[in-house]
């Protein structure tokens, strides 16, 4: 039975059928007996939680980088040679880079947990003949229940009656209004669940009326745990930048073990001790591997996400940053992403005329106009007349909650109360005039609703809304700014032409009339009562675009990123905002969820670049859009605010919720949370995507550089046979310690003006291209150049043995000819020197990394002023541990004096200067070129 439930298309059955099949009664329902029998059977109606990871599992989990595990071994062999304070500076950076990872997505799984919430707690069920209260977990499928305003639905159930039910689907389907329910039998067995009438679903709400229904699915089986099922299903792939750093964390290992045993090679044939030759080895491991690089770009990940919540952005996984900045496309829901979530009333037909309001959303501000002119007087007295007939046929209200103005019922008559708001009409005054007596309130068979009004004069007012061709039906007169006078076959003809011109822009419109009654009634009767009415006029409404989407989608289309809009909405409604925002250009196009279905997974994948707005989908749908555009390679965003946009929000490559109407399910499904709601905020997050990759690929330069110059300092020393310039924990602390500011500053650069006209790169794009890998190797070896002239300078200069090498006598006869021949020091003082010119060249050639094309100069020394502070506080660290006695020991250095600190900085500042030449004279060559 259970398989038979879950396929079951149970709107296209029968009530009686649907009884008989469950074998329950509308009458008594089930027994307690049976309802618990089926509750062992199907259990209980909740949705599945997956188990989650435990929090020490989450932190080994941030071992789990390649790039760690050469830094783990680093420190392993730095301990067996006895390095000790070389091995615990290591670890320590291991553990600091994991605390911080674990920190940031310890909340991350989380999305059946959320889910619960939607799910009422408890229940009214007809069993053994009696209502009863009972826990929602309890309910079987063939309990009838009983629903009414207010309520959440517990179970998807088959109606059995209905009294005017309307439910608050949004968050499911994604449709804005209520919808109307009935009992009546459907046909087409492949419905989308926001068509189907004659069902009631799991996690949604009635906003009117009231019915009973028999309960067909429970829990896991519901189209909310199908959902739920498909965010467990949604995997989640690696990031970009996750993937570059792996791919160049295992090049760097064949890199390093390359270095290492050509130099472990070159020391056997000069017939070093083995021991030394290991050391050497080392070092130049050492020196090769970025230790900072993991925490550079976590802590670099981090303060980019505060900064972005400065802009509304909540970001939740780290590495979502930086797949933002390369998103190629972004599929975003319309209702609450892309509109306001508040109907809107932006047209009224009366007198002849169709009149503009300006305004969106439930606040009561907006201007009428007459062909973009004030309405005069009598104009204004009609509009008003039409409005008021529109408040008192009305049975929501409109309420300000602190700042926010929010309605209280259905949210269609909502926007007449806030469109007669702006005319200085309120419901509660006019209502103290015109005290309701009864009313026949909407039923989706009539398409309309009554209310009987008492008068300050003797009569009673009958005031009525709908449909606009059922209104017709019912008027034989028409108000105009003349008075009443009887409904023509041309008047007729133009109230419907401005309702077909109204609905083919994807306003919904309703039609209003009134009639005074001169007879008291008492119980009033439909049919007597709605006859003879005079038409009043028409409203329009829908729910608007936010007003600053389309600049923003104007401005994704000029970074090269490509906007789809996917919605539960009618694809006419979905056309006309598509076509107001931007998305459908270029000859693009729309297509309902129907048309998707006829589509296989493949003609979808050909086909997703030619469609830009999908409207009636569900939540497979959307699950099947994203697949599709990453089948294409594309770096997929995903926004949405409702539950059905959940298992799609997972799925993208980044999920975006909103965080004022997003359900609580798709923020946890969320990468990043929307704080705002605002659209205009996820392109400032794509802008400060870009800015933060930029950043981090400015830092990895950097330390790249340095760590070339460290390479090739140890390579060409001991290809030389000269003694070591550098000792292993100096260049740890190189890399550590000094390299490490400035790699962070530089990772929150002030973001490139232009970076939003640059197209959307591609996340297959290479950290380090072949033109930037050329230029990390020529400025590694300027530093290197740097630190070896520094070190022979120094040393050599001083030293008294001469084993008679060509390149000894240069270094001994040629260079002192030329320098004067004073002597310095000794090797400790070379070494020292060299370490710290070594040191200080990287803080210059921080500067030179701010900007690859432009001079420091035209960007400006001054403005990344967190780089300044980096530098100075490195400096003053290295000047700390020169004179610091206690430093002497543990980093080999000896305190030096004013000369040596002018060759220290005569000889960094090498690489800037030729480096600023070098951007100097390119430019010059483009700019004569053009």
């Amino acid at each position: 039975m259970a398989d038979k439930i879950d396929d079951t298309p149970w709107h296209t059955a029968q009530i009686d059928e649907v009884i008989r099949s469950l074998r329950t009664s509308t009458d008594t329902g089930l027994s307690h007996t049976e309802a618990e029998n089926r509750l062992k059977k199907y259990g209980q109606n909740q949705l599945e939680e997956r188990e989650g990871v435990s929090p020490f599992l989450l932190f080994l989990r941030q071992f789990n980088v390649f790039i760690v595990w050469i830094l783990i071994a680093a420190a392993v062999v730095s301990g067996f040679l006895g390095e000790w304070v070389d091995a615990l500076a290591i670890i320590a950076i291991v553990i600091i880079n994991a605390m911080i990872g674990f920190i940031q997505e310890y909340r991350a799984e989380k999305s059946l947990a959320a889910l619960q919430k939607l799910s009422a707690p408890f229940s009214k069920v007809m069993r053994n003949g009696e209502m009863h209260s009972i826990p929602s977990r309890d309910i079987v499928p063939g309990d009838i229940v009983l629903l009414e305003a207010g309520d959440y639905v517990p179970a998807d159930g088959r109606l059995c009656t209905s009294f005017n039910l309307r439910t608050q689907e949004a968050s499911l389907t994604g449709e804005s209004t209520p919808v109307g329910k009935s009992t009546e039998l459907l046909q087409n067995a492949s419905l989308p669940i926001g068509d189907r009438e004659n069902m009631v679903f799991m996690g949604t709400s009635v906003t009117s009326g009231k019915a009973t229904g028999v309960i067909v699915t429970t829990g896991m089986r519901t189209e909310l745990g199908k959902i739920a099922g498909l965010i467990q299903e949604a995997g989640k792939e690696e990031t970009p930048l996750q993937r570059k750093l792996e791919v160049f964390g295992k090049k760097l290992v064949y890199l390093c073990l390359g270095i290492v045993a050509i130099v472990f090679l070159l020391a056997m044939w000069r017939k070093d001790p083995l021991l030394e030759a290991f050391l050497i080895s080392v070092s130049l491991a050492v020196a090769a591997i970025p230790e900072g690089l993991p925490a550079i770009v976590t802590i670099a990940l981090a303060l980019g996400v505060q900064r972005m919540v400065k802009r509304h952005v909540l970001i939740r996984k780290l590495p979502s940053v930086e797949t933002l900045g390369c998103a190629t496309v972004i599929c975003s829901d319309k209702t609450g992403t892309l509109t306001q979530n508040e109907m809107t009333v932006r047209k009224i037909f009366t007198n002849g005329k169709t009149f503009d309001i300006s305004g969106t959303g439930y606040t009561p501000e907006g201007n009428f106009t007459f062909d973009n002119t004030p309405l005069p007087e009598s104009d204004q007295r009609v509009v008003k007349f039409v409005l008021g007939i529109g408040t008192l046929c009305n049975s929501a209200s409109l309420k300000k909650d602190d700042t926010m103005w929010k309605v209280i019922g259905d949210p269609t008559e909502g926007a007449i109360l806030s469109v007669a708001a702006k005319a200085g009409i309120w419901k509660e005054e006019l209502e103290k005039k015109f005290p309701l007596l009864s009313e026949i309130p909407f039923d989706s068979e009539r398409k309309k609703m009554s209310t009987i009004r008492n008068t300050p004069h003797a009569a009673q007012l009958v005031c009525e809304k709908g449909a606009p061709d059922v209104i017709l039906k019912d008027c034989t007169r028409i108000y105009s700014e003349n008075g009443i006078s009887n409904l023509t076959e041309n008047d007729i003809q133009a109230i419907l032409n401005e309702n077909n011109k109204m609905a083919s822009a994807a306003l919904r419109v309703l039609g209003v009339a009134f009639k005074p009654l001169d007879d008291e009634i008492i119980r009033p009767a439909p049919v007597p009562m709605e006859r003879d009415m005079i038409f009043a006029g028409l409203l329009a409404m829908i729910d608007p675009p936010r007003p600053e989407v389309k600049d923003a989608v104007a401005t994704c289309h000029e970074a090269g990123i490509t906007t789809v809009m996917i919605t539960g909405d009618h694809k006419n409604t979905a056309k006309a905002i598509g076509e107001e925002l931007g998305f459908l250009r270029d000859n693009l196009k729309a297509v309902d969820g129907i048309e998707l279905d006829a589509l296989s997974d493949n003609d979808l994948v050909k086909e997703v670049p030619n469609i830009s707005v999908y409207a009636r989908v569900s939540a497979e749908h959307k699950l099947k859009i994203v697949k599709a555009w990453k089948k294409r390679g594309d770096v997929v965003a995903m926004t949405g605010d409702g539950v059905n946009d959940a298992p799609a929000v997972k799925e993208a490559s980044i999920g975006v919720s909103m965080g004022i109407t997003g359900t609580d399910v798709t923020k946890e499904a969320s990468d990043m949370v929307i704080t705002d709601d605002n659209f205009a905020s996820i392109v400032a997050a794509v802008e400060e995507g870009r800015g933060i990759y930029d950043n981090i690929k400015k830092s990895i330069h950097y330390l790249l550089s340095c760590n070339a110059g460290e390479i090739l300092t140890m390579l060409f020393a001991s290809i030389c046979n000269l003694p070591l310039p550098l000792f292993p924990i100096q260049i740890l602390w190189i890399n550590i310690a000094t390299d490490g500011l400035p790699a962070l500053a530089l990772g929150v650069d002030t973001v490139d003006p232009d970076i939003m006209k640059r197209p959307a790169r591609r996340s297959t794009e290479q950290i380090i291209d072949k033109s930037l890998g050329t230029l990390v190797v020529f400025q590694g070896f300027l530093i290197a150049l740097s630190t070896l002239l520094a070190y022979l300078y120094v040393f050599y200069l001083t030293s008294s043995e001469n084993p008679g090498y060509l390149y000894y006598w240069f270094l001994n006869e040629l260079i002192p000819c030329c320098l004067g021949g004073e002597l310095f020091g000794d090797l400790e003082r070379a070494r020292t020197v060299a370490f710290c010119v070594m040191v200080v060249s990287q803080l210059f050639h921080s500067f030179n990394c701010r900007n690859a094309r432009r001079s420091l100069f035209e960007i400006g020394a001054f403005t990344n002023k967190k780089l300044l502070m980096a530098t100075a506080l490195s400096l003053t660290m290295q000047l700390a541990i020169i004179y610091i006695p206690h430093s002497k020991d543990v980093f080999k250095v000896v305190p030096l004096g004013l000369k040596d600190w002018i060759i220290v900085f005569g000889f960094s500042s090498l690489t800037f200067v030729i480096m600023e030449i070098f951007k100097y004279s390119k430019r010059e060559r483009s700019r004569i070129s053009n």
